[in-house]
């Protein structure tokens, strides 16, 4: 079974980051679509934010650096460096209060 180093991705994926336009990077690193589970390293430079989106089932977030703050509605929670928060099955985005990485972990719903 191979093994990937999640701090060696998190570094990666915030130089990519800090690189692009966008202020973003990412990469699954597990599973994808027609799996029970998806995986993703996601990198996003301070002050971005992907937009809110509806929640693809199940879906939790792991801090790997950094503080980001997830919003659905009026509610939001924020997240520092290995902190886990579990995604609300509903509407929500994420904003990077400073550059950060993040593991999003899905069980697409089906």
């Amino acid at each position: 079974m191979p093994k990937l180093s999640l701090d060696a991705l998190a570094r990666e994926h915030l130089d990519r980051a800090s690189a692009a336009s966008s202020g973003r990077s990412a990469a699954t690193v597990h599973g994808g679509h027609g799996h029970a589970l998806r995986q993703t390293v996601l990198a996003l430079t301070a002050g971005t934010s992907l937009a809110e989106h509806e929640s693809p089932g199940d879906a939790t977030l792991l801090v790997l650096r950094g503080h980001v703050r997830l919003t659905s509605g009026d509610a939001s929670w924020e997240g520092r460096t290995g902190d886990l928060i579990t995604i609300p099955e509903a509407r929500h985005g994420l904003h990077a209060i400073e550059d950060a990485a993040v593991l999003l972990t899905v069980a697409p719903s089906g």
